[in-house]
């Protein structure tokens, strides 16, 4: 393999444990080797990578030297809710919570995509993206409106502890 000289070797060895990327440094460490002089049979060995894996690694290395090395961005599958209407969803649930209603079930929120925003999500997608948006499943425990926190401490104080 042909390792162009970005960096000399020792650079690579003192560079890679230095790394706090660790797919980086292991790359990095894997370029050190190439650069060494051994062979690709030999770092596979001793590594446990792929030989197409490493003969890909020299290849970004020598097109961009450890830049090429990183790992590019993986933009993934565009949200079915689009980001603007993520924040219309938060302000209606946050609405919804102030006028009244204690509290939105999954079911709640999948009828509200579905009627206000035209989209259909699954039970289980809902609380995925009620968990990115930052909300939680917690409910605070309800409390009797005639309750009184004064008598309820007083019987915690007094009450035998088990």
């Amino acid at each position: 393999m042909t390792v162009r000289e970005y960096h000399r070797t020792k650079e690579l060895l003192v560079l890679s444990p230095s790394e706090s990327n660790k797919r980086l440094a292991q790359r990095i460490q894997v370029i050190a080797w190439a650069q060494k002089g051994m062979t690709c049979p030999e770092i596979v060995q001793i590594s446990g990578y792929s030989r197409r894996s490493i003969q890909g690694w020299v290849a970004a290395y020598n097109a961009g030297g450890i830049e090429g090395l990183r790992d590019k961005p993986r933009p993934g599958r565009n949200p079915l809710l689009a980001r603007e209407n993520q924040a219309r969803l938060c302000r209606r649930i946050d609405a919804g919570a102030s006028s009244g209603r204690a509290s939105f079930g999954g079911n709640d929120i999948r009828q509200i995509l579905k009627d206000e925003f035209g989209v259909l999500y699954t039970l289980d997608g809902v609380y995925k993206l009620l968990h990115r948006l930052g909300y939680s499943c917690l409910m605070p425990r309800p409390q009797h409106e005639k309750a009184d926190p004064a008598s309820q401490e007083a019987f915690k104080k007094t009450s035998k502890k088990h």
